[in-house]
């Protein structure tokens, strides 16, 4: 694998309530002077805390690009240039009168793209008819796993959509898909509400949407500005219109379908869906407005990232910057995104497992051998400077998972750069066929590097007589406080 230099490589791994703390959320401009809780949750009772550092109120002269990425500025389109036969520009994208403009508009003098549109289509033309429609495209710098998103917006009034979405790894939620005046009536209609979770796993083949709603509205998306609001647990989901709740969901009922599992960005554009129409010139322009975008999110403890510590996906190293070609189905290790480190040898016998056996989650790290082999032992560690920890005390935990009658010895867990051995974990005293929450004493004299890694090593038995088979998720890391604190 190809990794950055660990000398230079840094992750920032603090539970959300001590970010808070820290003064990156709660700042008087936009916890006093806006609303501090989610319309659909006046009195906060979810206990939910703003993100600044992604949250908008778009109250400037300009959008502020340390937020968002704009598409095509200074020629850059991260994943794509838009749905062809519309394509991004920069020029459209406009903060005036305390609101984001996204417009749409004809613009034959614009110097579209040629042979390399979305879906092998054309920029600018449909067919042999030219389309020379401009349209805008935002998305935010910075992910999220788990919160409440909203957002109050008025859709265009034409056959353009404005669309409330979010992607990550192998996952999309659309939290709305709307469309101000379709010229043909299909799923999205003037007055509909259209949610949809898409699965971006390899290989990623149509039809990738999984499962969501679509209802009529009692109104027109392009008449008002409304409040749409998506509440997003590790286990649920819920979807509101103007605090009225109008869909939701949970990973139990949807079962293997479930992906939402990893943090996602936020995308606010505007595109044309060919199979409802085409814009015209006498409908542009029209702008898609958004008045604002507010992140909550809940605080936790776990000192450790919850995505790469749960198996369900890459550690996100934020402050990196975002490759423009990084699609969601992406598996690859970059500055942007690292996996666990599984070496040849070792991937015999471990590998990280969807849909099989999760505490959490959908995935888990799995240790599987052949009843032929004896001593067998396999490795898994984080990436580089996934570990961020102060001298203190702490309590490491993991869930363990064993199948019966397995034949394994012993899991050992280190913090391979500080040369720290915990003690190692006896695994015939775990008992077996349940989800086992094991806990290790961690003692740091000092703080870890900026290289720091966890390791794992599950050692099997000497015996071959049966199948060892194990199962690790959700691990943690808490500091412990002091008695009296």
């Amino acid at each position: 694998m190809n990794f950055k230099s660990p000398t230079i490589r840094f992750k920032l791994l603090m539970p959300f309530g001590i970010v808070a703390g820290l003064g990156l959320v709660g700042s008087h401009s936009m916890a006093e002077e806006h609303q501090s809780s989610p319309v659909s949750d006046p009195q906060n009772l979810g206990g939910w805390v703003l993100r600044t550092d992604i949250s908008d109120e778009f109250e400037g002269t300009e959008i502020d690009e340390s937020k968002w990425f704009v598409q095509g500025k200074n020629d850059k389109y991260y994943i794509w240039k838009g749905r062809a036969p519309s394509q991004f520009a920069p020029h459209n994208v406009r903060v005036e009168d305390g609101k984001l403009k996204l417009r749409s508009q004809w613009e034959p003098d614009f110097p579209f793209a040629r042979g390399e549109g979305h879906e092998g289509n054309d920029y600018a033309i449909h067919n042999v008819k030219t389309i020379p429609v401009t349209t805008a495209g935002v998305i935010t710098r910075k992910r999220f796993l788990n919160g409440y998103m909203e957002a109050r917006t008025k859709a265009g009034n034409a056959a353009m959509t404005s669309s409330f979405w979010c992607i990550g790894y192998e996952s999309e939620l659309d939290v709305y898909e709307q469309m101000g005046k379709p010229k043909i009536q299909g799923d999205i209609r003037e007055d509909t509400l259209k949610l949809s979770v898409h699965d971006w796993s390899p290989p990623g083949i149509r039809p990738t949407r999984k499962f969501g709603t679509k209802q009529k509205l009692p109104f027109r998306v392009a008449d008002d500005f409304h409040i749409y609001g998506c509440e997003w647990g590790e286990d649920y989901l819920k979807c509101f219109v103007d605090g009225k709740l109008m869909y939701e969901t949970t990973q139990e009922k949807e079962g293997d379908n479930w992906v939402l599992t990893n943090p996602l960005e936020v995308w606010f554009d505007s595109e044309i869906f060919v199979w409802l129409g085409l814009p015209d010139e006498k409908q542009l322009p029209v702008d898609y407005e958004i008045d604002y975008l507010r992140v909550w999110q809940k605080p936790r403890t776990n000192l450790l990232d919850r995505t790469l510590f749960g198996f369900e996906g890459p550690i996100l190293f934020q402050e990196e910057t975002r490759p423009l070609n990084l699609v969601p189905e992406s598996s690859r290790n970059n500055d942007y995104q690292q996996f666990w480190q599984i070496d040849l040898e070792s991937s015999k016998y471990l590998s990280i497992v969807r849909n099989e056996h999760a505490a959490s989650g959908t995935k888990s790290l799995r240790f599987a051998h052949e009843d032929d082999v004896q001593g067998a032992q396999a490795t898994a560690l984080s990436p580089p400077g996934s570990m961020n920890l102060k001298a203190g005390e702490y309590t490491l935990s993991i869930k363990v998972w064993m199948k019966l009658h397995s034949n394994l010895a012993e899991l050992q867990v280190s913090l391979k750069d500080a040369n720290i051995d915990l003690p190692p974990l006896d695994l015939d005293t775990v008992e077996e066929a349940k989800w086992v929450t094991l806990k290790f004493p961690l003692s740091l004299t000092a703080d870890t590097t900026e290289a720091e890694q966890l390791e794992m090593t599950v050692v099997d038995g000497d015996s071959s007589e049966t199948i060892g088979l194990l199962y690790l998720d959700d691990i943690s890391i808490q500091k412990n406080e002091k008695a009296g604190t």
